[in-house]
Formats: C-alpha cells, sequence, structure tokens
C-alpha cells in the first residue's frame, strides 16, 4: 500500500511516495508487535512444522464451515417448508408476482454493486494469491486439513 503525502519543501503539486509496509517493518512497534523476523511464515518453522499448523487450523475451519452450514441449510429449509404449509392451509397467501419484482429488483441492485466492488476484489485477490505463493507449506496445510474438516 502506498499513499501520496504533500512534500513539503516545494510549493507545487509534487507529492513523495511512502510505502507503508516499508515505514511499518522500520519501526519499533511492529518489532515489538510481530518480533525481528515478521515475514513469511516459511522463514520461521520447518517444513513439518507448517503443515501441521496449516492443517489443524484448515480442519477447524472446514469442520465449523461443515457445522454451521448444516444449520444454515436446516434453518432456511424448515423456515420455507414451514411457509409453504403456512400458504397450502390458508394461513398465509403469498403475492408471487411482488416476490418475482422484488428479487428482479435486489438482483440489479447486486450486479450494480458488485461492478463498483470489482478493483477492490481484484486487489484482494492479488493479495490473497501473493500470500499464498510465500507460505505454499502451510496453505496447502491449510487446504487438506479443511477438506478433512469438511469430511468428519
Amino acid at each position: 500500500i502506498a499513499f501520496s503525502l504533500p512534500e513539503h519543501d516545494s510549493d507545487d503539486d509534487s507529492y513523495e511516495v511512502l510505502d507503508l509496509t516499508e515505514y511499518a517493518r522500520r519501526h519499533h512497534w511492529w518489532n515489538r508487535l510481530f518480533g525481528r523476523s515478521s515475514g513469511p511464515i516459511v522463514e520461521k518453522y520447518s517444513v513439518a512444522t507448517q503443515i501441521v499448523m496449516g492443517g489443524v487450523t484448515g480442519w477447524c475451519a472446514g469442520f465449523l464451515f461443515q457445522k454451521v452450514g448444516k444449520l444454515a441449510a436446516t434453518a432456511v429449509g424448515g423456515g420455507f417448508l414451514l411457509l409453504q404449509i403456512a400458504s397450502h392451509s390458508g394461513y398465509v397467501q403469498v403475492d408471487w408476482k411482488r416476490v418475482e419484482k422484488d428479487v428482479n429488483k435486489a438482483k440489479k441492485q447486486l450486479k450494480k454493486r458488485a461492478n463498483k466492488a470489482a478493483p477492490e476484489i481484484n486487489t484482494l485477490i492479488e493479495e490473497s494469491t501473493e500470500f499464498i505463493k510465500q507460505n505454499i507449506v502451510v496453505s496447502s496445510g491449510f487446504v487438506g486439513g479443511f477438506l478433512l474438516g469438511l469430511a468428519s
């Protein structure tokens, strides 16, 4: 991340570029918080330790994802089932044309927002890809553990 700051020496509109990642690495608070070698995980731990760390965190994430997914699916499915039973019994009358109109309106709004968010999403994808490249062993352990957590 780089920000442009106005230079104090000149009166024209020239700017100095400040790289915040380098700035943070040079300052003491960063070193006290994260340690002197706060670079990629590859520099700190052995390959076996990285695989175990990635696998355990991946398994935990996959297991929680599976449980939350089941709970969400049960809630949505149960709510839809109750709505259908209430509609069929005459307790609730659903105006399906209005529902369709509202859904189409929501789709249009989502498309507009998705087009506006595209640059931020591309930046996030690039940063994630760079992190995965720097920490490939931990990342592969995480993916394996995640898949095992989903299966268990």
